[in-house]
């Protein structure tokens, strides 16, 4: 497992954060309420997408996360990463195989976008003002009118990027309290190809093994799905060209004082 490169602000540029303009929510809504999941493309304009995508590649100072035998959530900083050297990381990866058997397990690269803004990390780091687009009146309503979910008072974030050897098992994203109303993914990664894995896999609640849908990683795209509902994000390959971006979290109506996620 390699450490991630330091990561300086070189996006200079604020992005400027709208909806695109065109999108009709309730042509979504209808999709949504029939399959509980729809995906909505050109979520930004243009530009915007483009300017996400540079903070996520270029300006991300990324965590390693993973679950441990214990099924804790571990977050390594790139000097925890140097501190741990190889060869603790490779058992770590061995280990995580062996769980990912029968148990749930992941690993990937994430920035808590929702503790990191609770918590002052990095500050002026363009991810916090994302953030605070996700929280806004504008993007609440969009995604409350398409869900349904009119009770939505806030939306979690966490950016993520996976790798070659990373995955997330299968899980449905019950909360502790049943808070969660609808899971998203926003999505912003160029030409990936389904063969090198990463794909978000939806299963059969009845039939664990039986594939209901599979959305590849794409660009400029918002997917909006109902939980609980089983889901994976398939082993990426070691010959995976690209790196898979995305902001993921969910749509949430527990009371907004000093939550987390």
């Amino acid at each position: 497992m390699e450490c991630f490169p330091n990561a300086a602000f070189i996006v200079n540029k604020t992005p400027i954060l709208r909806l695109n303009p065109d999108l009709d929510p309730e042509v979504f809504a209808q999709i949504y309420a029939e399959h509980g999941l729809v995906q909505v493309y050109d979520i930004f304009e243009p530009e915007t997408a483009d300017v996400i995508f540079e903070v996520l590649a270029k300006s991300t100072p990324w965590r390693l996360v993973y679950s441990d035998e214990n099924g804790k959530h571990v977050l390594m900083s790139n000097a925890d990463l140097q501190a741990a050297g190889r060869e603790r990381m490779d058992r770590v990866a061995r280990q995580l195989h062996s769980q990912a058997k029968n148990k749930f397990a992941y690993i990937y690269s994430s920035y808590p976008m929702l503790d990191a803004y609770l918590k002052g990390w990095d500050p002026g780091h363009p991810l916090h003002t994302i953030f605070e687009f996700l929280n806004s009146e504008e993007y609440l309503n969009f995604v409350r009118a398409i869900t349904g979910e009119k009770d939505v008072i806030k939306v979690d974030a966490q950016a993520t990027l996976y790798s070659p050897g990373n995955f997330l098992t299968n899980h449905d994203d019950t909360g502790d309290d049943h808070e969660r109303r609808a899971a998203y993914t926003l999505g912003f990664t160029k030409g990936w190809r389904a063969d090198w894995g990463g794909n978000l896999v939806f299963y059969d609640e009845e039939k664990p093994n039986q594939v209901l849908r599979t959305l590849l990683p794409g660009w400029n795209v918002l997917s909006i799905f109902r939980v609980p509902r089983p889901h994976s994000v398939t082993y990426v390959t070691p010959f995976a060209g690209a790196g898979r971006y995305s902001i993921t979290g969910w749509l949430r109506d527990d009371p907004a004082a000093g939550s987390s996620s």
